[in-house]
C-alpha cells in the first residue's frame, strides 16, 4: 500500500461453504479466513506477564506468525534491508534465531506476513517504491530456498500476505493484480520437479558450495568468500493463472474460502491507477464470479465467516501524520452472490482487517476505538475506548479481543460486552521498556500473545523496537 513509511525506508453460525482441504498451521493472513489472528481458540493470559523480549533495530510491519513451538518474524532494517527469521516461541529470556535470511538472498524490503503450509513458508517482497517484487518459498524448518517467482514492473510489489490452499498459492501483487501458482510443481532448467526433490537438490548444491569454500580457504583464506543462499539453484513455480494486471492494485491480502478467492483492489489517488472494488474469483480458474464497488480503499482485505464477507475501508493508509479527519467503513456482502447485506460508516479509518467471531465483526480504527458489530445486521454491539489511534487489526481468542495501539499498549477486551480486562504498556513495562507502534497486530497461540513494534514514523521514529511474548508466569 502507498504509505509514508514505504517512502521513508519503508453467528450464531451461518451456513458455511464447502471448505478447502486443510491448508496447514498458518496458511493465510491472520491464521484463517475469519482473520482472528489465532488458530487454536486458546485465550491469552488472565494476568499478563512478559515472558521474553527481542530488542531490535528492525521495524516490524508484518505481524508475528506463531506455528507450533516457533514464531516467524519479518522485519525491515536500515536502508530497507529485509530480514525473515524463525525463533523458538517458548521459554524465557531473549530467544536466539533458529535461522535467518537477509541480503544478498533477499534483495527487496518485505512487509508480507508469511504463510506456512506443511514444511513450506511463502512470502512476498517489494514495497510501493520498488519496481517489481518476488514471491518466495523456503523450507519452514531450515529456511532453505525452494523457489522464487520474480515479478518485474512498475508499481508491482507483493506487500500483502499469501494464502496457501489445496496446493496452490494465491497472492496480490499491486499493479500485477492477483496470481495463483502451484506449490507442488517447480521448474528448473526446463524440467519439472516436486518441492521435495528441489529440497534435495538444494542440499546437494549447498554441500558443493561449502566444499569449494573450504578448498578456496586452503589456497588463500583471506580471499575465500563463504557461500550464501543467493548462490543456490533458482527454480520457479508453475503459474496457474493471473488476473487484474494493470487494471487492479492489490496490496491487501487475498482471502480464500472453499472454491472462491476474494480480492480487494484499491485506487491510488496520486498515481491515478487501480480500482476500489471487491472481486470474487473462481479459485481454480481465476474467472470472475461477481464484483462490487467499494467506497474506500480496502487496505486490510476481506474477512469471511460462513456466507458473509466483510471488508474494511479507510480514507487514509498507514500515515501517522494524516489521521485527523480520517474516515472508515465496513461493508458486508453475501459470499455466494455478492449481494450487499449492510454497511456502517465509522469516524476513523479502519486500516486493518476485521476479525469475525461468535457472530460479531470486530475492528480497530484510527479514532482510538475498538468496535464490535452484529455480523447478521451490522448493528453495533459495543465500543471500547483505547484513547490512542489503532492501525493493527484485532486478534480474537477464547472470547477475548486483543488490540495493540500506536503507543505500544496492548488492550485485552471482553468479546461479549466490550469491557476492558487488562492493559500492558510495552514502553513502561520493566521487562520491555521499548515504546513503539503496533502495525501488524497481536497474534495468539497456545495461550500466549506475540506482538512486534514499528518505529519508522511518529514521535518514536528510528527508536529501537521490540518483539514480545506475553503469557503467564
Amino acid at each position: 500500500m502507498p504509505t509514508r513509511f514505504a517512502a521513508l525506508a519503508i453467528l450464531a453460525a451461518l451456513a458455511a461453504p464447502l471448505p478447502a482441504a486443510d491448508p496447514g498451521p498458518w496458511a493465510t493472513y491472520r491464521g484463517n479466513p475469519q482473520r482472528t489472528g489465532n488458530t487454536d481458540n486458546q485465550p491469552g493470559p488472565a494476568a499478563p506477564a512478559v515472558l521474553w523480549t527481542i530488542r531490535s533495530q528492525d521495524h516490524f510491519v508484518a505481524s508475528p506468525v506463531p506455528v507450533g513451538t516457533s514464531v516467524y518474524l519479518s522485519g525491515l532494517g536500515a536502508f530497507n534491508r529485509p530480514a525473515i527469521a524463525l525463533y523458538p516461541a517458548g521459554g524465557t529470556g531473549e530467544p536466539k534465531a533458529t535461522w535467518a535470511r537477509s541480503a544478498p538472498y533477499l534483495r527487496l524490503a518485505s512487509v508480507s506476513s508469511p504463510a506456512v503450509s506443511g514444511n513450506y513458508l511463502v512470502f512476498g517482497d517489494g514495497m510501493h517504491q520498488d519496481s517489481g517484487g518476488v514471491l518466495h518459498c523456503l523450507t519452514a524448518d531450515t529456511g532453505r530456498p525452494i523457489w522464487q517467482l520474480p515479478m518485474p514492473g512498475d508499481l508491482i510489489h507483493l506487500e500483502g500476505a499469501p494464502t496457501v490452499a489445496d496446493g496452490k498459492v494465491y497472492m496480490g501483487a499491486g499493479a500485477g493484480g492477483v496470481l495463483c501458482v502451484d506449490l507442488t510443481k517447480v521448474t528448473l532448467d526446463g524440467k519439472e520437479y516436486t518441492p521435495a526433490e528441489i529440497e534435495k537438490l538444494q542440499d546437494e548444491k549447498w554441500k558443493q558450495l561449502l566444499a569449494k569454500f573450504e578448498e578456496d580457504k586452503k589456497k588463500d583464506k583471506d580471499l575465500a568468500v563463504p557461500p550464501s543462499e543467493d548462490d543456490l539453484l533458482k527454480p520457479a513455480p508453475k503459474v496457474v493463472w493471473k488476473k487484474g494486471e494493470v487494471k487492479w492494485h492489490v496490496d491487501a491480502p487475498v482471502c480464500v474460502t472453499g472454491d472462491k478467492v476474494l480480492v480487494c483492489t484499491s485506487y491510488l489517488d496520486q498515481e491515478k491507477v487501480g480500482e476500489r472494488a471487491l472481486y470474487c474469483l473462481n479459485a481454480a480458474t481465476g474467472e470472475t464470479l461477481w464484483t462490487k464497488p467499494l467506497a474506500l480503499n480496502p487496505w486490510g482485505g476481506a474477512s469471511v465467516l460462513g456466507n458473509t464477507v466483510v471488508v474494511s475501508g479507510s480514507s487514509v493508509g498507514y500515515y501517522y501524520t494524516k489521521l485527523k479527519g480520517a474516515k472508515g467503513n465496513l461493508a458486508a456482502f453475501d459470499l455466494a452472490t455478492g449481494a450487499p447485506k449492510w454497511t456502517k460508516d465509522v469516524p476513523g479509518g479502519i486500516v486493518g482487517c476485521v476479525a469475525l467471531a461468535d457472530g460479531l465483526a470486530v475492528c480497530t480504527a484510527t479514532d482510538g476505538k475498538v468496535r464490535a458489530f452484529n455480523l447478521a445486521d451490522g448493528d453495533r454491539r459495543w465500543i471500547y475506548e483505547a484513547k490512542t489511534p489503532l492501525f493493527a487489526p484485532p486478534a480474537v481468542a477464547g472470547g477475548v479481543v486483543y488490540a495493540g495501539d500506536l503507543n505500544g499498549v496492548i488492550h485485552a477486551i471482553d468479546l461479549k460486552d466490550g469491557a476492558g480486562k487488562w492493559k500492558l504498556d510495552l514502553g513502561a513495562d520493566p521487562a520491555v521498556r521499548a515504546p513503539g507502534m503496533v502495525y501488524g497486530g497481536v497474534t495468539a497461540h497456545g495461550g500466549k500473545l506475540y506482538v512486534a513494534t514499528c518505529n519508522l514514523e511518529g514521535p518514536l521514529a528510528r527508536k529501537p523496537t521490540c518483539v514480545v511474548c506475553i503469557g503467564t508466569k
